[in-house]
């Protein structure tokens, strides 16, 4: 009985080794689908168009973040908006790039703005909130501050992860560097060099790349109304020296 009960034993702890190997968790298949070329690649055609405005191109769709002072017309597909401050939402910006056909994924406090200036196709979204546009998954996270008081959590303002067929985009919108962080993870992070209404410092900055384990980080939210190009550079040889690629944005 005793050396049935060890061979017994011995298989079950065969069985379970083997059927580790053989299942790996989707945490791990999810990383082993990320190349990290083919996620440079596509950081490379992220292009932010100053302040906090992106545009993201994603098979044959267009996508805006936060459009502000574009300089040009354009067809957008999708456009997120974070929060309802001007320089975040502005109309005269949405104007020049929204259609009939174009959907919105915008903070609660930006609804009845655009809901006044004829928009529809509206999604609001708070914190927490999970949904898949036209194929595109976007999960809405939370962006405040928390030493100054330009963004109070109690606004619900937002943060957008973005999956784009496995390569996670992480555009921050205006935030300080936040606990939730720590339980966020990207692939391309963007995200602000303030010291004014954001971040307090390009170190804080820095610090949440790392929260967020991004492989490349883009700087925006500078040059403005707040952060320079000596932070910029500052903030890129933080980051490089963690190995972490830095991008200036197209």
């Amino acid at each position: 009985m005793k050396t049935i009960s060890v061979l017994m034993l011995a298989c079950i702890c065969f069985y379970g080794s083997f059927s580790q190997t053989r299942n790996p968790s989707k945490n791990e298949n999810m990383e082993q689908t990320k190349k990290p070329d083919e996620i440079l690649a596509f950081a490379k055609t992220i292009q932010w168009l100053g302040q906090a405005t992106v545009r993201i191109s994603y098979k044959g769709q267009v996508i805006y973040i936060d459009p502000y002072q574009l300089k040009s017309a354009d067809s957008a597909d999708l456009i997120l908006i974070t929060h309802d401050h001007g320089d975040h939402l502005s109309l005269p910006d949405i104007a020049k790039i929204a259609g009939p056909g174009t959907r919105f994924v915008v903070a609660a406090a930006c609804v009845d703005k655009l809901h006044e200036a004829g928009y529809k196709n509206i999604r609001s979204v708070v914190p927490g909130s999970k949904i898949d546009v036209e194929g595109i998954k976007i999960n809405a996270v939370p962006a405040y501050n928390l030493v100054r008081q330009m963004h109070p959590k109690s606004r619900n303002y937002v943060g957008f992860v973005i999956d784009f067929g496995g390569i996670t985009v992480y555009h921050t919108g205006d935030t300080e560097r936040i606990p939730e962080m720590k339980q966020i993870t990207c692939d391309i992070i963007l995200l602000p060099l303030g010291q004014t209404y954001t971040m307090n410092s390009i170190e804080e900055a820095a610090g949440a790349v790392l929260d967020t384990k991004a492989r490349i980080a883009i700087p925006i939210h500078w040059g403005l109304y707040e952060g320079s190009a000596e932070d910029a550079k500052d903030f890129g040889e933080l980051l490089r020296k963690k190995n972490i690629t830095v991008l200036p944005g197209k």
